[in-house]
């Protein structure tokens, strides 16, 4: 057995098991995993948002950069 085979089994495990302790716990500790799982699914998609508007403002100020440098060049030709 390769060792992601064995890492497989053990993630598989890992998740069987805590699937088993979901299914036997309270419906209050069900929910509490309810909440976790929301609240770390709202932090990536936060993050991920975060990540797209700092990639739009990086974007948006290549462009700025790329637009007045063209405009040099413009005013450059013209010129001569």
């Amino acid at each position: 057995m390769g060792n992601k085979t064995k890492g497989l089994l053990a993630l598989l495990g890992l998740g069987a098991l805590a699937y088993w302790k979901y299914k036997n716990s309270s419906p209050e500790e069900q929910q509490a995993v309810k909440d976790k799982i929301n609240n770390a699914k709202d932090n990536l998609n936060k993050w991920g948002n975060d990540l797209k508007d700092k990639a739009n403002n990086v974007a948006s100020q290549v462009q700025e950069k790329v637009d007045g440098m063209k405009e040099k060049a413009e005013e450059t030709v013209n010129q001569n």
